[in-house]
């Protein structure tokens, strides 16, 4: 595959969706673009701003976030496992989790999954049931405590 060819097959992948760098390299070594032509490519995608890995993280955390999917230490370790830098992880996250009030994110979590849910008068099982629901969303387990026992 050519260069000309390559930056096409990239620009078509970027109307799709967003990609990081390292998710692009993925795709141009899967079509056999050899190294020194991927590097050219994504650099003039880069320079024309079709990618930026910052932007992708900052809409990619506040998304997790605001829908409930991730939070926290599953958030960090999302971002890291689709191929962000550790640099702008932390640079997105550090700032997105300082302003959002986990207790309240714990709250907002539990009535969009289980609505109507008491902690008070909950059984044994349903209490592990929707701990184990929000840690596995990367919740702190005093967050989930601290916010369960408030609603009881």
């Amino acid at each position: 595959m050519s260069p000309d060819q390559a930056y096409q097959y990239v620009l078509r992948l970027l109307t799709g969706r967003d990609y990081t760098v390292a998710g692009i390299c993925r795709k141009l070594a899967a079509r056999g673009v050899d190294e020194h032509d991927a590097e050219t490519v994504i650099n003039r995608i880069q320079r024309e701003g079709w990618l930026d890995d910052s932007r992708y993280a900052e809409r990619f955390a506040a998304s997790a976030v605001s829908s409930g999917r991730y939070y926290g230490a599953r958030l960090r370790l999302e971002m890291r496992r689709r191929g962000f830098p550790a640099d702008v992880v932390n640079d997105v996250l550090t700032p997105l989790l300082a302003e959002s009030d986990e207790i309240s994110e714990v709250r907002s979590a539990v009535e969009r999954r289980y609505s109507g849910f008491s902690y008070a008068v909950a059984s044994d099982r349903d209490k592990r049931r929707v701990v184990g629901f929000l840690q596995r969303r990367g919740f702190g387990f005093s967050a989930i405590m601290q916010a369960l026992r408030a609603e009881a």
